[in-house]
């Protein structure tokens, strides 16, 4: 396995933070801290991130769904 080279940067997901932001919320709306999520008991940590983990898709859906009827008002203009 080789290593890439200095300075260059991995291909990221550009909606990847905002992602990370997005469980990180809905985690905080539920009282718990994302940091210290491996102090709960599993089957509550793992309950907690499967349902952040479906509003952040939820919300990224709904994102992209908003930007694509954007793009497609300003488009037939």
């Amino acid at each position: 396995m080789s290593t890439p080279p200095t300075g260059v940067r991995p291909i990221e997901d550009p909606t990847g933070q905002l992602e990370l932001a997005l469980i990180d919320q809905f985690i905080r709306s539920r009282g718990y801290d994302s940091a210290a999520l491996d102090a709960l008991p599993a089957e509550l940590r793992q309950s907690l991130q499967k349902l952040a983990s479906a509003y952040a898709a939820a919300k990224l859906a709904e994102m992209e769904s908003r930007a694509r009827y954007v793009h497609e008002l300003h488009s037939t203009e």
